[in-house]
């Protein structure tokens, strides 16, 4: 199948494994972002926490205070590790590979094209509408 000029001749099954591929890794990237969320409000609340253990030993309540300073503010948020290292063995790991092999199945099948599934949708769509296709479909 042919969907334009450009676009190369993919089967049903090879569209459908490219566009799963593709989304699989945008996925992944809503992972990444929620990973920076996690990161940056773990850091926002051990920064009260570091504060609450400075008032609290300014207001006389040293014992709570030093449990803060010895026990929570220097332990990690996941079995010992803190949010910056989870992020980058994500960034590092899953992520990367995904991204990498997802890179690998569109050269091979599609020429390196992005997001064909949709262009054909547009197209498609644009076609029904009546409108002109255009010229340039890297949009």
């Amino acid at each position: 199948m042919t969907d334009s000029d450009d676009a190369p001749a993919l089967s049903e099954s090879e569209l459908d494994a490219l566009h799963s591929a593709e989304l699989g890794v945008e996925w992944l990237r809503r992972a990444h972002g929620t990973l920076i969320e996690v990161h940056h409000a773990t850091g926002h609340a051990m920064d009260h926490l570091h504060d609450a253990e400075a008032t609290l030993r300014e207001a006389g309540h040293a014992e709570l205070a030093d449990q803060l300073r010895d026990e929570l503010l220097p332990r990690g948020a996941i079995e010992d590790r803190w949010t910056y290292d989870l992020l980058e063995t994500f960034e590092s790991g899953i992520l990367a590979d995904a991204t990498d092999y997802e890179r690998r199945v569109r050269e091979e099948l599609a020429d390196g094209q992005r997001h064909l599934t949709e262009r054909r949708q547009e197209r498609e769509w644009k076609r029904r509408g009546g409108e002109p296709p255009h010229d340039d479909d890297s949009e």
